[in-house]
C-alpha cells in the first residue's frame, strides 16, 4: 500500500508563492510518475502538472504556464509543486497522485494514477 501526504497549502494573497510537497510512503521502489491535480468548489478536478519517472514534466499550459514548476526528489520519495504569481482562480484543493509503475501513457489523464492523497487547500485572496 502507498500513502501520499500533501502539505504546504494555505491562505495567501494574489501574487504570492507557495510550495506544495507530497511525501509518499509504502511500496515506492518501482519507477512511477507523479502528478498534481486540483479541484475548486463546484468544478471538476483538473490536471495541473506531472513528472515522469525519468524526470520529464508536463503542465496544464492554459492555467499554470510559466508560474508552476514540478520537481521530484526520489531519495526522499517526495514531489513538489512550486507555485508563483498565484491568482484567485488558483484557489482549490490540490491533490498529488502516483501513477502505476512504468506508466508511459498520458500523464494528464487521471486514469493513469492509482494512488491519491487527501489534498491540501490553497486559497488565494484578491
Amino acid at each position: 500500500q502507498v500513502h501520499l501526504v500533501e502539505s504546504g497549502g494555505g491562505l495567501v494573497q494574489t501574487g504570492d508563492s507557495l510550495r506544495l510537497s507530497c511525501a509518499a510512503s509504502g511500496r515506492t521502489f518501482s519507477p512511477y510518475a507523479m502528478g498534481w491535480f486540483r479541484q475548486a468548489p463546484g468544478k471538476e478536478r483538473e490536471f495541473v502538472a506531472a513528472i515522469s519517472w525519468s524526470g520529464d514534466s508536463v503542465y496544464n499550459e492554459d492555467s499554470v504556464r510559466g508560474r508552476f514548476t514540478i520537481a521530484r526528489d526520489n531519495g526522499k520519495n517526495t514531489v513538489y509543486l512550486q507555485m508563483h504569481a498565484l491568482k484567485p482562480e488558483d484557489t482549490a484543493n490540490y491533490y498529488c497522485a502516483r501513477s502505476t509503475p512504468y506508466y508511459s501513457g498520458n500523464l494528464r489523464q487521471e486514469s493513469g494514477y492509482e494512488y491519491w492523497g487527501q489534498g491540501t487547500q490553497v486559497t488565494v485572496s484578491s
